[in-house]
């Protein structure tokens, strides 16, 4: 199997590259594609040092910066790379990865974290979080949405079979594309993540600061909680307006290392989690941890973290939803939440797990495909003229009425 994989953009080493460098150790002789790449040493590494061929936008000043600006070139550029070459297309698309133009005999899997989330069915949230709701401004970007989702379902017709991160994500994608999904959920790094010694008085939220994921939440609630310590780790674009709501009883650190991540997370309380994520992998590696995750019932969490068990769901998502969940598990007997048990439940999800149920569908896939390629459906319906044989008098005038699909 000549394999590719198609990764939208790297500029930063989040969840979606964790995935990718899962599946690229599972299968190393792939190649990949992607965008836009700016990695660092460190982070290419994890890829096996591999340097993608890039797309037109990669020479764009300052594209490192305005790529997610640039959503109207992103089409045009995806469609640019050549994969002709390849057996097996793999998209790894949160966008719009899996507009790859692939041929009849090629066979293309798309790993869908979501369908494109501002163009579906957060549009409006994204548009008021934005602050491009109103206005020229927001009549632009409505179009904008409106031409990538025709250009979102036109390309959906060109993947073979989706696979989708989570239930919540495979009911989006038959929302949005009318197909059917597979569902293996992602990686979690359990064993990078383990439990610690001692647990410390303090909750803890750690994310990249951008609407959706709802941080501003987390620290608006502490706010009303004087009482309550929260540390939270992230950076982005909404570091500034966090850091001013915080109160002395939240510690803003901004960034921090792995190091530094997992120590909290060992000695943290509770982990909390305000976001309608597609899945979460933050949560599992807190449970990982053995730290108990109070999350949003809602997206991934609802199916990764065991209500009772492993955390609570709130059903709300604001301020005082998170309060009252904060006091609801205050309130609980000390032993309510077993570590051992929350740590069983996260590896479930491991990188082994997740490597080996990704290969067997792969090879699967492939193996059906080839029959499609090979078997009777493949053959031509109406016999070539023989030797000498006119076709006026020899060949066939219609279809023979055998049945393939029956016989």
């Amino acid at each position: 199997m000549k394999i590719a994989f198609v990764h939208e953009w790297l500029i930063t080493y989040a969840g979606a590259e964790k995935v990718l460098e899962a599946m690229l150790q599972e299968f190393p002789e792939a190649e990949l594609y992607c965008l836009v790449d700016f990695l660092g040493p460190e982070e290419r590494a994890k890829l096996g040092g591999r340097r993608p061929p890039t797309t037109f936008m990669q020479k764009i000043p300052f594209v490192r910066k305005i790529y997610r600006y640039l959503l109207l070139m992103m089409p045009i550029a995806i469609e640019q790379h050549d994969l002709s070459k390849f057996d097996i297309v793999i998209s790894n698309c949160h966008s719009i990865g899996k507009g790859v133009i692939t041929g009849p005999d090629q066979l293309h899997i798309c790993y869908c974290y979501s369908p494109m989330r501002y163009a579906w069915d957060l549009q409006n949230q994204y548009l008021k979080e934005s602050g491009f709701s109103r206005g020229l401004t927001g009549m632009m970007a409505r179009l904008v949405f409106h031409l990538m989702r025709v250009w979102d379902v036109r390309t959906a017709s060109g993947v073979d079979h989706f696979i989708a991160c989570s239930n919540y994500i495979a009911r989006r994608v038959d929302k949005a594309y009318r197909r059917s999904s597979t569902v293996i959920y992602p990686n979690v790094d359990v064993d990078g993540f383990v439990p610690g010694n001692e647990r410390g008085d303090f909750y803890l939220t750690s994310s990249r600061m951008v609407p959706y994921k709802k941080m501003h939440l987390v620290v608006e609630a502490f706010t009303k909680m004087p009482d309550k310590r929260l540390v939270v780790i992230g950076d982005g674009p909404q570091f500034k307006r966090i850091k001013a709501m915080a109160t002395p009883n939240i510690e803003i650190l901004g960034y921090q290392p792995f190091q530094v991540l997992r120590d909290h997370m060992q000695r943290a309380k509770a982990f909390i989690f305000a976001a309608e994520e597609d899945f979460g992998i933050t949560p599992l590696e807190a449970q990982a941890c053995g730290t108990p995750v109070l999350a949003f019932g809602r997206g991934g969490a609802y199916e990764t973290v065991v209500h009772g068990v492993t955390g609570l769901h709130f059903d709300e998502q604001n301020a005082e939803a998170i309060v009252d969940v904060v006091g609801q598990f205050e309130a609980m007997p000390a032993d309510t939440f077993d570590p051992a048990r929350i740590r069983a439940h996260a590896q479930l999800f491991s990188t082994q797990n997740f490597r080996r149920n990704f290969r067997a569908f792969i090879e699967k896939a492939w193996a059906a495909h080839k029959l499609r390629l090979t078997g009777p459906m493949a053959a031509p319906l109406v016999p070539p003229l023989a030797s000498g044989q006119d076709n006026e008098r020899g060949a066939p005038l219609s279809m023979p009425r055998r049945s393939y699909l029956r016989d």
